[in-house]
């Protein structure tokens, strides 16, 4: 079956080719929005970032003093210690202790 007289392709091919175009810009625009959200909430989280790396090394610092002191022989520091241990924290005394984030 043949096209009658006249007509072209032309046009419906223009239309799809404005809507294909329309779409990609809508969406290209829709991304760099939530682009946009997404470094927002990343910067939103940085305090809260901060303040966890200060409570975990002051947590790495008294748990190190802690297991230093069962080494010595303290038998409270000892139980501690080995309540540490089941619950799954080890303490490495041999790492150097942990400095806190610099306050800004």
């Amino acid at each position: 079956m043949n096209a009658p007289a006249g007509r072209s392709v032309f046009i419906p091919g223009l239309l799809l080719g404005l809507a294909v175009a329309g779409w990609s810009g809508f969406q290209t625009f829709q991304l760099v929005i939530e682009r946009g959200n997404l470094a927002g909430a990343l910067a939103n989280q940085e305090p809260q970032v901060e303040q966890s790396r200060k409570v975990r090394a002051a947590l790495e610092s008294v748990a190190t003093k802690t297991a230093r002191i069962a080494r010595d022989g303290n038998p409270n520091a000892t139980v501690v210690v080995e309540e540490l241990r089941k619950r799954g924290l080890t303490i490495d005394l041999d790492a150097p202790p942990a400095e806190p984030a610099p306050a800004p």
